[in-house]
């Protein structure tokens, strides 16, 4: 694969958090412990928009092309106009907001808390690739609403139609640590479990499951048009969940996916089979996001040391973005 490497006039002065492809263009949504959200022009080698807050930025998603969203450590959930820079806050949870998704559709209004306990199945181990492993994300206009997650144990549902969260669930017992939405199916990762809710009716999970690794989970990930999640733990393993229906054109639903990790590797698996297709020369840092254009075209790569690495690091190896153009059909 060609690569090359984003050039900004201003470097990113602290550990990426987050970086998304948009939904229909190569802009590509930055956001980091420096306190600042940025769109970078992949076609046009410019950066569009850096947009300055009051606190570090764990995560951003989306809305369109011209809205976006970020999940803050002074616990409040942020909106920006990426035509206009302009940016409000919509709420706040009770402790560090570390997690933001945006869902096209509003089902849930009026809603109250709702008290939620973990129990589910264990599910087996894939691929044991040694390191703290991260999961791309698997990938596939209306008013919608915002899904936000934090360390208050909080999932909030805020509709963009009212100031105010219409409901929220709370995970008793466990810090959410991350989560992933596809359409309606909403994922959960709190302590060794996984539950999958719907939106449409959320007040107890459709699917839970309670991973056999043993170890915290770093990252959790959707698959598209399938019922099934991939999870990448701290200890380097990678645990996939997928269920297939009879319809015979659902076994190429999920045949690659791409892992990152803490000591700089990217790599490419076949689900099936197992086996490593390729992987991509180490980085200088951690891989601490990636993801895919829309078209799958485009694999972006970011190379950052991690907020606990960022005394020893932050000197020696500034966070950078690589763009990767794929030779192939997109990784799932």
């Amino acid at each position: 694969m060609e690569e090359s490497l984003l050039e900004f006039q201003n470097p990113i002065r602290d550990a990426i958090s987050r970086i998304r492809f948009a939904p229909q263009s190569n802009n590509l949504l930055i956001s980091s412990w420096d306190c600042s959200l940025r769109l970078y022009d992949v076609d046009g080698c410019v950066l569009r928009l850096e947009a300055p807050t009051e606190a570090a930025l764990l995560d951003c998603c989306f809305q369109n092309e011209s809205i976006a969203f970020s999940a803050g450590s002074d616990c409040y959930i942020r909106r920006y106009d990426l035509h206009s820079g302009i940016q409000d806050t919509i709420g706040n949870h009770d402790d560090l907001a570390i997690c933001v998704e945006f869902c096209e559709e509003t089902w849930c209004t009026g809603l109250d808390t709702l008290m939620l306990s973990i129990t589910s199945r264990p599910i087996t181990p894939l691929l044991p690739s040694g390191r703290d492993c991260q999961i791309v994300s698997f990938s596939s206009v209306g008013i919608g609403q915002v899904v936000s997650a934090g360390w208050d144990n909080k999932i909030m549902l805020w509709d963009m139609r009212m100031k105010r969260a219409p409901g929220s669930f709370k995970i008793l017992g466990a810090e959410v640590e991350s989560m992933s939405l596809t359409v309606s199916n909403l994922l959960v990762s709190a302590g060794p479990s996984v539950n999958t809710y719907d939106l449409r009716m959320p007040e107890r999970p459709v699917q839970e499951e309670q991973l056999s690794m043993g170890v915290q989970i770093k990252c959790l990930r959707s698959i598209p048009k399938s019922k099934g999640f991939a999870v990448g733990s701290i200890d380097g393993r990678v645990t996939l969940d997928i269920s297939y229906t009879s319809n015979s054109n659902d076994n190429g639903i999920c045949s690659a996916f791409v892992t990152c990790d803490g000591e700089g590797y990217v790599s490419s698996w076949d689900a099936q089979s197992r086996r490593r297709l390729f992987e991509l020369p180490r980085y200088p840092n951690s891989v601490v996001s990636l993801s895919y254009n829309h078209k799958g075209q485009l694999l972006a790569v970011a190379s950052s040391y991690t907020y606990q690495e960022r005394n020893e690091k932050q000197l020696q190896d500034p966070p950078q973005i690589f763009i990767h153009i794929t030779k192939n059909q997109k990784a799932d």
